[in-house]
């Protein structure tokens, strides 16, 4: 029996539960930095032709609003697009391998995707001084896509054999993987200059502080696109959760599914790397509390991941501001310290199982 189940809560009931986290959450992202702004300046900032009791929007400094609208609400936006889009392709890796270990950044996908990215920096990190949008909307989301679909493809040929799925090869090649993309990323902070050094940087260690509206729009494009896709192939998924054997005598070619599905899932990844770096652990963690609250149905699932993997970074970036501020902790260091954890106690429940 599932939590919603024992709870009797229905799933819209769920769903608007989830999604009121995601709003409150915001609103105190928005407020929340290494200058002090209070609370009602913040929704003020937001809305300048409303006037709050005692704080009235004209008499905000100009300071005030271009942080919260240009630096905060930018901020929060990309952390729920960027934590939809990890959730997503985390629950739709596990249901496709069917096992709970399958995640982008354990698997070495996160570190290809990466290493194309750092690629694309340092090939033509020159060219971004003259034409920003290049790295943004050009080399370095087609770099990152190749980059997790090739490690993507590597390790389920790696893992796959004519028994099924071995999500231990899997994870070792996903080790193999990222200690290359290591020494890879090594290797290019070795020949990079001092700009594409600090892009190589917040790339590696996973930030939201380089967020604008520019990549808000380019995240949460890719983020619908994917929910609906991924949405669609929900009946696949549950069918798959049978087997594969058993999915193809429904009809469903399993081969093709797969394919399709690890690059879209590959494709998300890259998206999110381009836009932030290496952000681990979401893929891993929100599957699991899903299953836990609302049960496997993908239907159900998929749109609850979404929301849930919003909430989660949004909480885990607020961490990275107020942990030691003034000064700030990259947010995939955050993520990383929950979800290790987390990942060590679900090695320790599949002992024997994989």
């Amino acid at each position: 029996m599932n939590f919603a189940s024992s709870l009797k809560l229905p799933t819209p009931a769920l769903m608007g539960i989830a999604l009121l986290g995601v709003y409150l959450a915001s609103i105190l992202s928005i407020s929340v930095g290494p200058m002090d702004i209070s609370f009602t300046q913040s929704i003020s900032a937001l809305l300048p032709d409303f006037t709050l009791p005692g704080m009235p929007s004209s008499d905000l400094p100009a300071h005030v609003n271009m942080i919260v609208q240009q630096v905060r609400l930018p901020r929060t936006l990309l952390a729920i697009a960027i934590g939809g889009i990890l959730a997503i392709c985390g629950t739709v890796m596990q249901g496709l391998f069917r096992n709970p270990l399958a995640d982008p950044g354990i698997i070495g996908v996160s570190a290809g995707a990466a290493l194309g990215a750092a690629l694309a920096i340092v090939v033509f990190g020159s060219l971004a001084q003259t034409y920003p949008a290049l790295l943004m909307f050009g080399t370095v989301p087609i770099f990152s896509f190749l980059g997790g679909a090739i490690t993507t493809l590597v390790v389920y040929q790696l893992g796959t054999s004519p028994n099924g799925t071995s999500v231990t090869m899997m994870l070792l090649a996903g080790v193999a993987i990222g200690a290359l993309s290591g020494a890879m990323l090594g290797l290019l902070n070795y020949y990079a200059d001092d700009q594409a050094l600090r892009d190589l940087s917040l790339w590696t260690m996973g930030s939201l502080a380089g967020a604008n509206f520019a990549g808000v729009a380019f995240g949460s494009i890719v983020l619908l696109v994917l929910g609906i896709l991924f949405y669609r192939e929900s009946a696949n998924l549950n069918a798959l959760l049978l087997g594969e054997a058993e999915a193809g005598h429904l009809g469903i070619d399993v081969q093709k599914l797969k394919r399709r599905l690890i690059l879209l899932t590959a494709a998300g990844v890259g998206v999110t790397v381009s836009l932030a770096g290496m952000i681990g652990f979401i893929g891993l963690i929100v599957p699991h509390l899903g299953r836990m609250i609302a049960g496997p149905n993908h239907k159900i699932l998929i749109p609850l991941a979404t929301v849930l993997g919003a909430l989660l970074l949004l909480i885990s970036d607020m961490l990275s501001r107020i942990l030691v501020a003034p000064l700030e902790i990259p947010v995939g260091i955050i993520t990383a310290v929950l979800g290790a954890p987390f990942f060590l106690w679900l090695l320790i429940s599949q002992k024997g199982r994989i």
